[in-house]
């Protein structure tokens, strides 16, 4: 890691922080790595996290922590990697992501995502303002595995995002958690916040800049006072949500190594299993569902 310190100076006054940073950084970083580098706390000024639309004021000190790889050019190359088709028309692309398959390039991670596979083996994508996640409407975490949606163009793509961000898609998410979960059913509304030493990390927090999460949860099976199979519906989409919310909840998900015990199943026990939206190629409500991959469905 590489501290950067930097004065700003009079001609940079009432300048944005991704702007004023972008402008200042070795390596010509694109804006979207400049907010993604703030947004995690790598960026402080005169001592506090700012948000990317922070203005500058004269003598402000700007301290970023970065490695070169957080803001090397990013670019996403065909590669040839299998992909696991779940469903496929003209317009749209249900994957089933294994888990351990990052979604799309970042810093440090330039191959061996499904956007590499997903340009080798098709030539029309939507394209976003991140030429990096052409086709991406939204994402898993890297250790989830699960149905994912892919969009060829770009009026589909506008569509879904448009009901994700109205919180209309809905998502049924399926884990093996520790312990014995206490109630059949429940609701984690719980916000949640950067973890206060660690960057890449969430935690529920009630201090300012928090956001609202909601989690509603099933049980689906026991394992006695060992572990408990629920299904999760999160109602909002925050980075880490039901990782963190289930930890809260004192019932951490198996294998998590960032919030439980890494060591207690062979991989996240996290599974995307259903997707369902309004599809506008038919303008009704339609539904995916995957099978639970063999390690949940034997486990004992």
């Amino acid at each position: 890691m590489t501290v950067h310190t930097l004065k700003v100076e009079e001609e940079d006054q009432n300048l944005r922080l991704d702007l004023f940073l972008t402008n200042a950084l070795p390596g010509e970083p694109s804006r979207t790595q400049v907010k993604r580098i703030i947004e995690e706390g790598f960026v402080r000024v005169n001592g506090a996290v700012v948000k990317a639309h922070y203005k500058l004021h004269v003598n402000d000190e700007v301290k970023a922590t970065v490695d070169e790889s957080m803001i090397r050019p990013l670019h996403a190359k065909p590669e040839n990697i299998p992909l696991n088709i779940f469903y496929e028309d003209e317009q749209l692309l249900v994957i089933h992501k294994p888990a351990g398959m990052m979604v799309h390039p970042a810093p440090g991670v330039a191959s061996g995502t499904l956007v590499n596979a997903l340009l080798y083996h098709y030539q029309e994508l939507s394209r976003s303002d991140c030429p990096i996640r052409p086709g991406i409407v939204h994402r898993l975490d890297r250790e989830t595995s699960g149905l994912l949606l892919v969009a060829k163009n770009n009026n589909i793509h506008k569509y879904l995002s448009r009901q994700f961000e109205q919180h209309r898609v809905k998502k049924r998410y399926v884990a093996i958690v520790k312990g014995a979960v206490n109630f059949e059913e429940g609701v984690i509304d719980a916000p949640l916040g950067r973890h206060p030493s660690h960057f890449d990390l969430k935690t529920v927090s009630f201090k300012d800049g928090a956001k609202e999460a909601r989690t509603v949860y099933r049980v689906i099976k026991r394992f006695g006072e060992k572990a408990t199979m629920v299904a999760l519906f999160p109602e909002s989409g925050r980075t880490h949500q039901l990782r963190v919310h289930m930890r809260h909840l004192g019932h951490s998900i198996l294998g998590d190594d960032k919030y439980g015990d890494a060591k207690a199943f062979g991989r996240l026990a996290l599974h995307a299993q259903a997707v369902g939206f309004v599809y506008p190629r038919i303008k009704r409500w339609i539904d995916f569902c995957s099978v639970l991959p063999k390690e949940f469905s034997e486990y004992k």
